[in-house]
């Protein structure tokens, strides 16, 4: 076998498995978000996406839109060049200077995506003593496994949120090394809460700094929406903390908010910053414009919290089997990946209804599930009709909450 007949047999591998994803052809429309168009079979259809990342449907408002089009006249487009080479522009250090803020932290360095962030911030960090161990959370997002493993840090990895675990692992490791413990604030796929407070204070008891993911939080807790951090009051616990700007911010782009001289560090020597092309100053005008508000406005949190609770609780009430969730993702257990694609399709292709089918290796087999994230503009009608669609689906495939 050559190698591309090795990539069709493990892809031809995925699909028994029923792990191959199909990508949808959809499009937002910011006039009638949630619903977006649907292209398929040479037809465009309307359907109800319940599981977009524009948690505050903040992408498409008129607050960012201005912005986008006041940056249009200045700048044009792209940017032109790495941030190096004339791809810094005024619009970027504004924007890094509210996120900076907005953590109450000393700087802020712009990515090009948070898994960029999350992957060349990590992997520079963590390779830049002779004798570091790093600590990582069970259930961390691929993007801070990928930069984990690209460090040269020894690699230690305690069971999720077991503090009793970690300290075990850190009184073992190298008294002498630097440490780090790596979390997130809110895990996407179940919805719970990292033990921030907890964790920062046994890792400092360590001398270990604390690098937190704060990419589903941003935006959505706090009474400025800086997160869960924000939110508990032990923002300055956490040494560095590392968001998006393509989830509740409405827009694209991820960052690492910190010391003004480690961010230096990182500008001048992680390849993942240095050697690409900057985010387009009209992105980054937007989620500044985004940031500022949601600064100084609780509502489309306060929205956004509502339409949850009441999902949750309209799917508890139905007998739907709803797992636990202390944020705004409200998972559906299926169990199994076959009929949960089956469930993602029918509902899609019989009633205009988009969520993704969650699978292996995303969760562990077994826990396949569905993912809803309401927004401020899913109403109490939209989950009436969702509830009263999947109950008999339910229903059918004998899986009903558990007890």
């Amino acid at each position: 076998m050559n190698l591309f007949d090795i990539c069709q047999d493990k892809l031809n591998r995925i699909k028994a498995e029923d792990r191959y994803r199909v990508f949808a052809d959809l499009e937002k429309q910011a006039d009638k978000y949630p619903y977006y168009k649907h292209y398929r079979d040479g037809r465009v259809e309307q359907v109800l996406v319940w599981c977009s990342n524009d948690y505050l449907a903040m992408g498409g408002s008129d607050l960012l839109v201005n912005a986008v089009h006041e940056a249009v006249d200045q700048t044009g487009v792209g940017a032109g060049g790495t941030r190096n080479i004339s791809g810094t522009s005024h619009y970027h250090v504004e924007l890094e200077a509210e996120l900076a803020d907005w953590h109450r932290k000393e700087a802020a360095l712009l990515f090009t995506s948070g898994y960029i962030a999350n992957e060349a911030s990590l992997s520079t960090l963590l390779s830049a003593s002779p004798n570091m161990d790093v600590f990582s959370d069970q259930k961390n997002h691929a993007s801070m496994i990928q930069g984990i493993r690209k460090g040269t840090a020894r690699r230690h990895i305690f069971r999720h949120n077991d503090l009793e675990h970690l300290r075990e692992l850190l009184e073992a490791a190298d008294p002498e090394s630097h440490k780090m413990v790596a979390f997130e604030s809110v895990y996407s796929m179940d919805g719970d809460i990292g033990k921030i407070e907890e964790i920062c204070d046994l890792a400092h008891e360590f001398n270990a700094i604390t690098y937190l993911d704060e990419v589903h939080a941003v935006g959505m807790y706090g009474p400025r929406g800086a997160g869960i951090a924000e939110r508990d009051g032990v923002l300055d616990k956490v040494d560095l903390i590392e968001g998006t700007l393509g989830k509740a911010v409405g827009v694209h782009g991820g960052y690492l908010a910190g010391p003004a001289h480690v961010l230096d560090y990182i500008r001048s020597v992680a390849p993942g910053f240095i050697f690409t092309t900057s985010l387009p100053p009209i992105t980054a005008a937007a989620a500044a414009a985004s940031i500022r508000h949601l600064k100084v406005s609780g509502q489309e949190r306060a929205m956004q919290q509502r339409q949850a609770a009441r999902l949750k609780q309209a799917f508890a009430d139905a007998g739907l089997p709803v797992m636990p969730s202390e944020s705004h993702i409200v998972p559906l257990l299926v169990g199994d990946p076959a009929k949960a694609r089956d469930f993602s399709n029918r509902l899609l292709y019989d009633h205009n209804i988009y969520v993704t089918a969650i699978n292996y290796p995303t969760v562990d087999k077994g826990t396949e599930r569905l993912r809803f994230t309401p927004t401020p503009r899913h109403t109490d009608a939209m989950i009436e009709d969702l509830v009263d669609i999947l109950v008999p689906m339910f229903n059918e495939a004998g899986i009903r909450k558990r007890a």
